[in-house]
């Protein structure tokens, strides 16, 4: 089997798990023999809300870099302790990492899951420093509806701004398999409550130019999130004068960003691109792989 269809293969069988209602199993194979994180910091004692920290592995007479990861789930489930992968690998490559929790349905609807990000964004503000990461240096990333919440807190500044902070104090913003302009239908009624509110759950509607750099991956075979989602949001914000660089996978799915860093071999492009967008590397608007 070549290795794009090896790619496919896996990241098909991982979704199938994870749609199936097994994705505990999907986390438990991912996270196998990594050690915990460095830190744990609560964040919300109010409402329960944790995060876990990542330090690199390499030590450097600067601050490292720092991303803020948070996971998908549609809205409704996960948890930081799945995403361990995510940070070990972030880590691994020098970069400060805090993946952090939010609250998911029932436990509250949109916007209150907006607030707790926005809460987790300052924390990382306010002691980064402290722990080796540096405070002008802070990109946001998610995975699915991850990526919603970091898109729309570096579009829409009001979840920031009840928190003394504004999106352009942000470095950067990486979305991976992002819903940006999406279709509130099924369960997610619920998540998103009364229509009069669902505008104001797409990054789409918000940008205005004031967005920091956006780093935007999908794949052209995902059926879960349409990978348009990601064109919009880019072609948006470039109109805007707001530099994005949108990755376009060719025949990849929604778990693929996610294989990407589970293991770079599987989608290498996914993590030199991440990579090169927190360096300070990447000077293209627009890279639509042909491989």
């Amino acid at each position: 089997m070549q290795q794009t269809g090896l790619i496919r293969f896996i990241a098909v069988s991982m979704l199938a798990l994870w749609l199936s209602g097994c994705e505990a199993t999907v986390f438990r194979f991912v996270n196998r023999g990594l050690p915990p994180p460095d830190l744990t910091v609560t964040f919300a004692p109010d409402i329960g809300l944790s995060m876990d920290v990542y330090r690199p592995r390499m030590v450097t007479a600067k601050p490292a870099p720092v991303v803020v990861f948070f996971y998908g789930g549609s809205w409704q489930r996960g948890n930081r302790a799945q995403y361990k992968f995510v940070g070990e690998r972030l880590a691994d490559n020098g970069i400060l990492a805090v993946v952090a929790d939010y609250r998911t349905y029932p436990k509250a609807m949109f916007p209150a899951f907006m607030d707790d990000a926005a809460r987790a964004v300052r924390r990382v503000h306010d002691d980064v420093a402290g722990w080796g990461g540096d405070p002008n240096r802070i990109f946001i990333a998610g995975h699915s509806a991850g990526a919603q919440i970091a898109a729309l807190l570096a579009t829409d500044p009001r979840y920031l701004l009840a928190h003394g902070m504004e999106p352009g104090q942000l470095a950067g913003v990486i979305g991976l398999s992002g819903p940006y302009d999406f279709n509130v239908t099924g369960d997610l009624v619920d998540v998103f409550g009364p229509p009069s509110l669902w505008p104001r759950a797409q990054a789409v509607n918000f940008v205005d130019g004031n967005e920091p750099p956006f780093l935007l991956l999908h794949g052209t075979g995902d059926r879960v999130v349409e990978y348009v989602d990601s064109v919009e949001l880019a072609e948006k914000l470039r109109s805007h004068g707001v530099p994005a660089t949108l990755k376009l996978l060719p025949d990849a799915g929604h778990l693929t960003p996610l294989a990407g860093l589970y293991d770079p071999r599987r989608a290498p492009d996914v993590l030199t691109d991440m990579l090169a967008f927190i360096k300070g590397d990447d000077t293209t608007q627009s890279v639509r792989a042909t491989h």
